[in-house]
């Protein structure tokens, strides 16, 4: 059996706190996927359909007006049963692997942890919106919070809402990220995204594979 015809319905999904450098990883992982004739699905959270990229301005962008929690989760949510139902369920039904930047755990970090939402609140949005649909595995890109800030600070370009929030509250969420790992440590791996990049992505490439034969494809 070739490496093509293994990467079937596989479910990647990339986290961390702005600036780990998510997209960067995210690029590479679907380039080592395409040198092994794999055309991998690259998508993202919120995002991902037309509907779902107009919410992700109104989540994202300043200007609209205060956001309150409740109202960014049900944004976030209503993105996502976009994105599951159009998106990412056909392609995993077609036997693509997808690689998704965030999914549901960055709602329990951000809105949860971050913002405060209940918990419950989240799950039961969760079961509404991709019942029965998890990640395979989940690569967290870890760096503490100054880290971050720096990182976003060298880009030049202006912050987004979320990515205007201070460092306490990327703390909250860096730990709920590390809380998530302890609790799912089958699916959900943290990386040390402080390293260089080559090494970050070497680490990644492994877990990916590890998914791939748990699959069994």
């Amino acid at each position: 059996m070739g490496y093509a015809d293994r990467v079937r319905g596989v479910f990647v999904t990339f986290e961390g706190v702005e600036g780990v450098g998510k997209s960067t990883q995210i690029a590479r992982a679907a380039e080592r996927l395409r040198a092994r004739g794999v055309e991998p699905l690259v998508t993202r959270e919120p995002g991902g359909t037309p509907l779902a990229e107009k919410l992700r301005a109104l989540v994202l962008e300043h200007g609209h007006g205060a956001v309150g929690a409740t109202t960014e989760l049900l944004l976030m949510f209503a993105a996502r049963a976009s994105h599951v139902t159009e998106v990412i369920r056909p392609a995993l039904a077609a036997g693509r692997c997808v690689l998704c930047d965030r999914f549901t755990d960055a709602t329990e970090a951000y809105q949860g942890a971050g913002r405060g939402v209940d918990a419950g609140s989240i799950r039961e949005l969760a079961r509404i919106a991709h019942p029965g649909l998890s990640p395979d595995l989940t690569i967290v890109l870890d760096v503490p919070p100054g880290v971050a800030s720096a990182r976003l600070a060298s880009r030049g370009a202006g912050q987004d809402r979320i990515e205007s929030e201070d460092e306490k509250f990327f703390a909250r969420v860096r730990a709920a990220y590390i809380a998530i790992a302890a609790r799912e440590p089958e699916r959900v791996r943290v990386v040390d995204a402080t390293r260089p990049e080559a090494e970050v992505a070497a680490n990644i490439a492994a877990l990916i594979d590890a998914a791939l034969a748990r699959a069994g494809t």
